[in-house]
């Protein structure tokens, strides 16, 4: 067959020599970076004993119960506020922001309580009527009406005023929107309560004011949790569906490539089009629709999404995204027709290899096992490390105080010097801190516990990825296919990994988990600089977030093709990186087009599987399950768990595939520059990717 070797080498390393003995992965080989295999074993020495401190001295109780002015928590069971769960504020003036009533900060003194108020009450009008027995509910306990008005008051015994409230978060806030049970806003609202009083509270809405968003989100969160609990075993039955099709659809990739290929562009174009005609069918039916014409802009934001879809607007706006998309991969496929058929006998060897190899489509179940439980720990060490302070007690005064903000210990504040010279302070429990050597490295600690996050995720992905690469590249250099195929190929391919390359993966893991660690900063800094309006620090920090970005995506693509280097010839991480960089750019044209046409085709298939039945069954425009499908207040909710969740799924099918497609091509690109197809060096891969090369040359001799 003559040198059929690519001529453009340039100044991109030595190509591959013709090596007799060369049959595939090599078994001989040992151990590599072991440096970074030390350092990782120390890291996670160090990362067990973080969790083993966060652990002795977290408490989740603070997350999960809110704390009050005691620092006791409301709810828990065994204490002596069992029954009382929810969290009341005296004053909720003193909160100038939501985040403060979340963050247990807001200066006023705050009692459990076994229900928010629901009525409006002033202790004044209370303590001479009936009604004061469920007034003193909300008293401090232990409180004895034995003081004047004005000294209950003034100690902070009782509230002056008691609102209707709703518990969010198991905290009380002020309902804003009612009258006579919820509050109404304006300058001069005014309430009324059983007996004609009234009273001004224009200072009290606009403290609560600055809640409305919460409440609102409250609302939406409630709708939402109500369709979970409706849909969960419909959303499950959906994410089944969902890995029945993408297994069925593996299935049939391995004898029906080509066809399924097409039926898949096919389907996506057609499903794309159905989008169009539907939109614009919505579209036209709203014309001439009362308020069916108001903007986007003008309605602003609603947390009844449904309001959305009486808008023509809105119909409008997924109409052109669709059409948008539509037009974009007719395109793509229009200009990339030629190489779509060379991609499609990829696809073919690829089915091929993991039809000989069908655990292989098993291993991602082992990789989210791992990933679980690396975000596990991670998410309970990040729980405990968060509430592994200590309760800080502060003096809080209405009148003027030198001792305002300073801290306090509760126990010997009423006899201390503090107390004789601002008889009004109280010290009461603000927020839980430290001032320790251990609470002064808490932020430290959580640094490293995301930086040991990324780091063990990164390796777990790429233990996967070396252990796929090995079981395919068993099969490529097999001159016999499947004769010559090893015996357990994926769990041979998976001790070589563990045995000989923990350092090479851990290195690789490394190098991606300081740049991931950086990203996490700068979105950091993002957000604290967000309310600044130096124009200059704010560009450098987009500038720096994009630049990272594409740093990140570059070295999981050298990562990628690195470790499918140290699967074949078991060399260590930077040998490997640079062998598999020099050999993409000696091919430079080849994995530009052909090894990204195939990821194209790959994701047409992921959007081909997920969101359909989803989106059919929930707005039912299927008769048979017309009548069991759940009433919701928010189809989208499922639709977009089955969504998210199938993707998942796919992606994690497809990812074999897509593993299996660049250990391919890069054994395609290594036997190319080892062999030249005659007798005595005869090529490796099988008749279908002779086929490929020969309509590649021939398109290169074409042009």
């Amino acid at each position: 067959m003559g040198d059929e070797r690519p001529h453009y080498y340039g100044k991109h390393g030595t190509p591959q020599k013709y090596d007799p003995t060369f049959k595939g992965p090599i078994y001989n080989r040992g151990c590599t970076d072991i440096i970074c295999c030390v350092f990782l074993l120390l890291a996670i020495v160090g990362y067990v004993a973080v969790g083993i401190i966060a652990w002795t001295h977290g408490d989740p109780r603070k997350v999960i119960y809110p704390t009050d002015s005691r620092g006791e928590f409301c709810g828990q069971k065994g204490t002596k506020n069992e029954n009382k769960p929810y969290l009341f504020y005296f004053n909720i003036v003193k909160c100038a922001s939501p985040l403060v009533l979340l963050e247990f900060q807001c200066p006023t003194p705050q009692i459990c309580v076994e229900k928010c108020p629901d009525r409006y009450l002033t202790y004044l009008n209370a303590r001479s009527s009936r009604d004061f027995e469920y007034y003193k509910q909300f008293c401090v306990p232990g409180f004895k009406n034995n003081k004047g008005v004005a000294e209950v008051l003034q100690d902070g015994d009782c509230p002056a005023v008691l609102i209707p409230s709703k518990p969010l978060a198991r905290r009380c806030f002020p309902a804003i929107h009612a009258y006579k049970g919820v509050l109404m806003v304006g300058n001069e609202t005014t309430y009324e309560d059983g007996h004609g009083s009234r009273k001004n509270i224009t200072d009290l809405v606009e403290g609560a004011k600055k809640a409305n968003g919460v409440l609102e989100a409250r609302q939406l969160a409630m709708r939402i949790f109500e369709d979970y609990t409706v849909s969960w075993y419909w959303i499950i039955i959906g994410l089944v569906i969902a890995m029945a099709m993408s297994l069925l659809f593996i299935i049939l990739l391995r004898f029906l490539a080509g066809i399924m290929v097409w039926v898949m562009i096919i389907m996506v174009i057609l499903v794309l089009g159905y989008g169009i005609f539907h939109c614009y069918m919505e579209y036209s039916r709203l014309r001439g629709e009362a308020g069916s014409d108001v903007s986007l802009v003008d309605l602003g934001f609603q947390t009844d999404f449904r309001v959305y879809l009486h808008l023509r607007q809105t119909w409008l706006a997924f109409m052109i995204i669709l059409s948008i998309l539509e037009v974009i991969i007719i395109l793509l496929l229009i200009f990339l027709r030629k190489r779509i058929l060379i991609a499609i006998a990829l696809i073919k060897e690829a089915s091929r290899a993991v039809g000989y190899v069908m655990c292989s489509l098993l291993y991602p179940l082992v990789t989210f096992f791992l990933l679980c439980l690396c975000i596990a720990y991670w998410a309970s060490t990040a729980v405990f490390l968060s509430t592994s302070n200590e309760a800080v007690y502060k003096i809080f005064d209405d009148s003027p105080c030198p001792f305002t903000a300073k801290t306090c210990n509760p126990e010997t504040f009423p006899s201390s010097n503090e107390s004789r010279q601002c008889p009004n302070a109280r010290c009461q429990f603000a927020f839980y801190g430290g001032e320790s050597g251990y609470h002064r490295a808490l932020l430290g600690l959580q640094i490293f516990n995301a930086f040991m996050f990324f780091w063990l995720a990164n390796f777990v992905l790429a233990l996967g990825q070396v252990t796929l690469a090995g079981a395919f590249a068993s099969y490529y250099w097999a001159l016999r296919k499947p004769d010559d195929l090893p015996a357990f190929p994926l769990f041979s391919a998976f001790g070589r990994a563990l045995r000989y390359h923990t350092g090479s993966l851990a290195f690789g893991a490394l190098i991606l988990a300081i740049v991931q660690i950086i990203r996490v900063i700068l979105e950091y800094l993002d957000q604290r600089l967000k309310a600044a309006e130096n124009k200059f620090a704010k560009c450098l920090m987009t500038c720096l977030k994009c630049c990272f970005w594409c740093l990140e995506k570059f070295i999981k693509f050298l990562n990628r093709n690195a470790y499918i280097m140290i699967a074949i010839y078991g060399t260590n991480f930077c040998t490997s990186a640079r062998n598999a960089f020099f050999l993409l750019m000696r091919n430079i044209i080849r994995v530009a087009v052909l090894d990204k046409v195939t990821d194209f085709l790959f994701l047409l298939g992921k959007l081909l599987i997920v969101g359909i039945l989803a989106f059919f069954f929930f707005t039912h425009r299927i008769r048979i399950v017309q009548d069991t499908a759940p009433p919701l207040n928010y189809y989208w909710v499922p639709i977009l768990t089955v969504i998210v969740g199938s993707y998942l799924i796919a992606h994690g099918f497809f990812s074999v595939y897509g593993m299996c497609v660049d250990t391919l091509f890069l054994c395609f690109l290594e036997d190319l520059e080892r062999n030249d197809g005659s007798a005595e060096r005869p090529y490796f891969m099988s008749s279908t990717l002779k086929k490929l090369l020969n309509k590649t040359n021939k398109k290169a001799a074409e042009s």
